[in-house]
């Protein structure tokens, strides 16, 4: 009898030790704890013909999103591929991280969510699906994947938990707000220790304006999303926000300092993080003191510019806030060549990262104009350069302000009423709408 993983997807090994092992990064990259690395080196160490611990490494180089990871993710996938023994699901996942290690992201993304679709109990390989759907800005897919992947499960099975937390993540994306709260909930029923499930109901009440009942949420919970190394940093991001929206700067300032700002070892999720809260916070005119320069040293240590448009972005917000021009120009420059090139950054940073990258220089700059009508074209399309709907708003936010400040009050009164809208509670979009009235008045005396 073949020897499966935890969850009964067989594997190429009789190696029951190693195989517990990789059962245990699997079940870590999922709780977005421990060290999953650490554990697919160990389950490789007593195996190192283990197929799957090849594939699993590569894995979470894929999810990692990091320039650097290509390269080590692609020795994985040689290791394994190496290995003739290796079965028709591990030889599928060596193919998938190495689209990704090449440079297809859209190829990769194609080929783990073809192994979620034929082995439903694969966790991993749905996790890493749902890790670059997120990166392509596939709401449909965070939604659908493990939706689809469910069927294969019943409810009282371990493993189920996680698949609603994901799908919970979809529901919020696709705008299934009580879809997804009600998922996201149940989850953290199921399994308190769901990061990803607290962090898709953070963001529910994030896009729902549920700015103070997101304060309790976190809170309440915070014991057990904080010891998620992997994702504590993003939900403090998200804590901070709701203190954002109500004018609290110094909670804010103090929640960053604590625990969003970079520190040795950040990863390139937690500098996205770090660059868009300080962007947000000189959008409203605090004072960020000199942690700009620090978020754009980071920046500058990681490399790897013109390797994904959404992490250049916020590399460009980094060096912009910091005074930096010698590194936005440099980012820009890698920009442009990537978007010279074909593949899915080419196109993503063709259309998408380089146009809002020149907005944000142009703004920073003070052109505030030239700001607005580089970015208005290309803001409505920004989710297909990746990342969520919370993390794109600091486009929106950047476009109203430059509107603002060109004196745009059509165009800063429709993005305010939209926020309005949405956020009726919200003072920041009471604010807005405010001073986008004032512009136009001013404007039509």
């Amino acid at each position: 009898m073949a020897t499966t993983d935890r969850y009964g997807n067989a594997v190429s090994t009789t190696n029951r030790s190693a195989v517990a092992t990789l059962d245990q990064a699997a079940e870590a990259m999922l709780g977005f704890r421990a060290d999953p690395l650490a554990l697919a080196d160990a389950a490789i160490a007593e195996q190192p013909d283990f197929a799957m611990g090849h594939a699993l490494r590569a894995g979470l180089m894929v999810m990692s999103g990091e320039p650097a990871a290509a390269a080590e993710g692609l020795r994985s996938v040689e290791a394994g591929e190496a290995l003739r023994h290796a079965n028709a699901r591990e030889r599928a996942h060596l193919a998938a991280a190495r689209a990704w290690c090449e440079g297809d992201m859209t190829l990769a993304q194609t080929r783990y969510g073809a192994i979620s679709a034929e082995y439903p109990r694969d966790l991993f390989a749905l996790q890493v699906a749902h890790t670059t759907d997120f990166f392509l800005g596939n709401a449909a897919g965070l939604r659908d994947r493990p939706t689809a992947a469910m069927r294969d499960w019943r409810e009282a099975e371990a493993g189920f938990a996680w698949m609603l937390g994901m799908q919970a993540f979809g529901l919020e994306e696709c705008g299934a707000y009580d879809q997804a709260e009600q998922a996201g909930r149940m989850a953290l029923a199921l399994n308190p220790a769901d990061a990803w499930a607290t962090h898709a109901v953070a963001h529910v009440l994030e896009m729902q304006g549920r700015d103070r009942e997101g304060v309790r949420f976190l809170g309440l919970r915070e014991g057990e999303w904080s010891q998620a190394g992997l994702l504590a940093v993003h939900n403090w991001w998200h804590l901070a926000l709701y203190h954002l929206e109500h004018g609290e700067h110094e909670q804010v300032l103090a929640i960053y300092d604590r625990a969003v700002a970079p520190r040795e070892g950040s990863v390139v999720l937690e500098l996205v993080d770090a660059s868009a809260m300080l962007w947000r916070l000189m959008l409203r005119g605090v004072d960020t003191g000199g942690r700009f320069a620090a978020v754009s040293a980071a920046w500058q240590a990681m490399g790897g510019a013109g390797f994904y448009a959404f992490s250049d972005l916020h590399a460009v917000m980094a060096h912009l806030g910091a005074g930096r021009a010698d590194l936005v120009a440099e980012v820009l420059g890698a920009m442009r060549r990537a978007a010279a090139g074909r593949g899915s950054n080419a196109r993503m940073t063709r259309e998408i990262g380089l146009p809002l990258a020149e907005g944000f220089a142009a703004f920073m700059l003070g052109d505030h104009g030239r700001a607005v009508w580089t970015m208005v074209p290309v803001a409505g399309q920004a989710i297909g350069f990746g990342g969520s709907n919370a993390q794109r708003d600091v486009i929106w936010l950047t476009l109203l302000e430059a509107a603002l400040r060109a004196g745009e009050g059509s165009v800063a009164r429709d993005l305010a009423a939209r926020r309005l809208a949405a956020k009726p509670e919200s003072p920041f979009a009471q604010a807005a709408m405010a001073r986008s009235r004032a512009v136009g008045a001013a404007r039509a005396a």
